[in-house]
């Protein structure tokens, strides 16, 4: 068997006549080459390389005896690309026939591709890299190999599957986790929402970036208690700490079935559980006083940058405004609702866990109890915080468990579906967030 390597597609080729540009030819260094499973002899072309497989498979498969050379067919391989140009290998495959049996065989190309696909491994390898280390859409390595979209979709897919996605030792050393929900497509009809599991533990070890472990249609007690249930109990008993939201349906699902680990609210959502008051306590004010939501020029519409801006931040500018809109008596419950919220992101904000421990524990207590009942949305977040005390207050205990990236992921994941131009089948969603966002480029690329 030999192979011809590089023929580029009829498109691409110079017309008859027209002055073709120099090309240097590639160099001879070709260490990994396609079909690998016997040694190759390489020759360097104008317009690619040439190579020939030495030994031959002559023997019979069924019997034993020797075979006979009967004829030769190509086969056509979408291979990794000469720069951005489709690069076509072709195979040139013996056929024997056994004189004792009459059996007929070719010689075996598993090692260049697999049985019944269009590309090569090399191919394949090129395209898997595309997607996983340079982020590419599938459109764009369909046309750097030549081949159709669905072809290049489900390649990559199956090959990424088998490499890295079902690869066992995927959850291995998972000791801290992060959970959330996620929008993966926006329609009126079928379910859109997602709940996504990330590995927080590179993240408290300082040993790396966060990665997604897994995701899962829907957002219920039920389907998060359900992943848990399908993991094995000695990686159940690694997990020690589980970061979420508010939701009180992770923090069920994670008491049942991680009953050791410790749940944590982090402070991504705790703290928007307060901004949340403080826009509700703005636009209640902006209502009562105006009679109609927040225009261009109103003093409370104005301030909304500024009211959620830490106290340490803000410039003489917001500083200003915010004076001129709190020395308005009619703005006293927004005054006092903004400084619990200053107050909550000062603790975490501390750069000593303990004393930023002490302080979140004093606010609790103090919304908790003693709100005057004009103050609805305090009393509502006092209320929150005093049920979820132990999960908010465990973060100062286990830095490095805030949800953060969780979030991140999920804005990575925004960009992968507007790339992609939308996804309607939620198993490819699954199958490429993966790929994206699972932390596998170093197994694909070493230097990263």
């Amino acid at each position: 068997m030999s192979e011809r390597l590089v023929r580029e597609p009829a498109h691409h080729r110079v017309p008859r006549g027209a002055l073709a540009p120099a090309r240097a030819a590639p160099p001879v260094r070709f260490n990994d080459t396609t079909c690998d499973q016997r040694p190759l002899r390489l020759k360097a072309l104008a317009d690619g390389l040439q190579a020939e497989l030495i030994e031959t498979d002559d023997w019979c498969h069924r019997c034993g005896q020797h075979g006979v050379l009967r004829d030769t067919v190509v086969r056509r391989l979408a291979h990794e690309p000469l720069g951005w140009r489709p690069t076509l290998l072709e195979v040139l495959v013996r056929r024997y026939r056994c004189a004792d049996c009459a059996h007929v065989w070719r010689q075996d190309t598993s090692r260049a591709a697999e049985a019944k696909t269009r590309l090569s491994r090399r191919g394949l390898r090129w395209a898997l890299e595309g997607i996983v280390v340079r982020h590419l859409t599938v459109a764009r390595i369909a046309e750097g190999l030549d081949i159709s979209w669905n072809t290049a979709n489900d390649a990559v897919l199956a090959e990424g599957k088998r490499v890295l996605i079902n690869n066992p030792h995927r959850f291995d050393k998972v000791t801290t986790i992060g959970v959330d929900e996620h929008v993966w497509r926006h329609t009126r009809r079928g379910e859109k929402y997602v709940t996504v599991i990330i590995d927080l533990t590179p993240a408290r070890t300082n040993s790396g970036p966060v990665r997604l472990l897994d995701m899962v249609e829907g957002r219920s007690k039920s389907v998060f208690k359900q992943w848990l249930s399908e993991r094995d109990q000695a990686w159940r008993d690694r997990v020690e700490v589980v970061a979420m939201d508010g939701f009180t349906g992770f923090k069920t699902a994670t008491t049942e079935e991680l009953p050791d680990a410790v749940a944590v609210m982090d402070p991504f959502h705790v703290v928007r559980l307060a901004g949340d008051a403080l826009d509700r306590c703005r636009r209640r004010i902006q209502q009562d006083l105006h009679g109609h939501r927040g225009r261009a020029g109103d003093p409370l519409y104005s301030a909304r940058g500024p009211l959620h801006t830490g106290a340490s931040l803000l410039t003489d500018k917001q500083k200003t405004r915010l004076d001129a809109l709190f020395a308005d008596e009619a703005h006293t419950e927004l005054e006092v609702t903004w400084a619990a919220y200053q107050r909550m992101v000062t603790a975490y904000r501390d750069p000593d866990p303990a004393r930023g421990r002490d302080l979140m524990n004093k606010l609790i207590a103090s919304l908790a109890s003693g709100v005057p009942a004009a103050l609805v949305e305090l009393r509502t977040l006092g209320r929150t915080l005093k049920q979820r005390a132990v999960d908010v207050l465990a973060y100062f205990d286990r830095p490095g468990t805030s949800n953060g990236p969780t979030e991140a992921i999920n804005g990575r994941l925004e960009h992968l579906r507007g790339s992609a131009l939308g996804f309607r089948n939620l198993t490819h969603y699954v199958a490429r967030s993966l790929l994206e966002t699972g932390g596998f480029r170093p197994q694909l690329h070493r230097g990263l």
